[in-house]
């Protein structure tokens, strides 16, 4: 008999990827299939603030000064989100850990975590980096073109509209955000890469890291990425 995988266990996952590479379609496509959360380490601290937690109110404060939240107050925000009930098989992580400090915190937090059955108990997190070329992801980025109207993207390198800079839908022309301007997206592509080689190296020491090449079709990676979670700590 087949295993439904929203039963299954899944545990920790983490997923590691320059912008563009595309790291949410696939946080969506393992959110469907398993019937787990995707945890944003943005989205706990907007909610936190926005609802005058204790957390809350202290990370507002920081944040009012100009100040980086620290690591501390980070990782508080998110061991009460994991300690949440969706989280009871698994969870998805995206954004965190961004530093080695916050991912050795993370190993300390799992070694007491137990999931939803004592075969879940002490899992370490299945680690993928979808992996994109530099010159893949500038065009993925800077070809972003989008509708001021109707909301629909483009990309004139990948879907181009029918008319050059014009909206298939209703004429409107289309606009480049300031953000994906190339100056803009060269320097994060190059932030992102020095944030996250010291990660990598961490986990790949550890031997958790599993690498996705994200320069293929989308249903390929998804496929590449379903199997090094049903390798991992799929239960």
């Amino acid at each position: 008999m087949a295993i439904d995988p929203k039963t299954q266990v899944v545990g920790p996952v983490i997923l590691l990827g320059a912008p563009g590479a595309g790291k949410g379609t696939q946080a969506k496509r393992i959110m469907e299939l398993y019937g787990i959360p995707q945890i944003s380490t943005g989205d706990i601290l907007r909610a936190n603030v926005a609802a005058g937690t204790p957390l809350g109110v202290k990370a507002k404060a920081v944040m009012d000064r100009g100040d980086l939240v620290p690591d501390e107050l980070v990782c508080d925000m998110v061991a009460d989100r994991l300690n949440q009930a969706d989280c009871a098989r698994g969870f998805i992580l995206d954004g965190f850990p961004r530093t080695v400090a916050q991912a050795q915190w993370l190993d300390g937090y799992l070694t007491t975590r137990v999931f939803e059955n004592e075969a879940g108990k002490g899992l370490k997190p299945v680690v993928i980096e979808i992996a994109v070329g530099y010159n893949q992801l500038f065009k993925r980025l800077t070809g972003r073109r989008s509708c001021s109207s109707c909301g629909r993207i483009y990309n004139v390198y990948f879907q181009p509209p029918k008319v050059a800079d014009t909206c298939d839908v209703d004429g409107t022309a289309l606009i480049t955000r300031k953000d994906d301007s190339e100056a803009v997206i060269a320097e994060r592509l190059k932030a992102y890469e020095r944030q996250t080689l010291p990660l990598t190296e961490y986990y790949k020491a550890q031997g958790t890291l599993r690498v996705v090449d994200g320069d293929r079709d989308m249903s390929e990676v998804t496929a590449e990425t379903l199997k090094a979670l049903e390798n991992g700590n799929c239960l």
